[in-house]
């Protein structure tokens, strides 16, 4: 898992929001799917939930540094 944060880490600032809002997409198509009762992988959800968390810490962290 600290692979892939490390890899978020080396993105931009751009790149990381296009990842993001990928993600959110996918995160409704899941919920939709969920819904339907066509969901093939319900872990998937919980990992797209916290890729999620991942570049919004990143975001955060980011913005902090810049004001200080």
């Amino acid at each position: 898992m600290m692979a892939k944060f490390e890899d978020m880490r080396v993105k931009s600032d751009d790149q990381l929001q296009a990842d993001l809002s990928e993600l959110k997409r996918e995160q409704f198509n899941l919920r939709f799917q969920s819904a339907t009762n066509q969901l093939e992988r319900p872990a998937r959800i919980r990992e797209v939930r916290r890729d999620i968390a991942r570049i919004k810490t990143l975001q955060t962290e980011r913005s902090s540094a810049a004001k200080a």
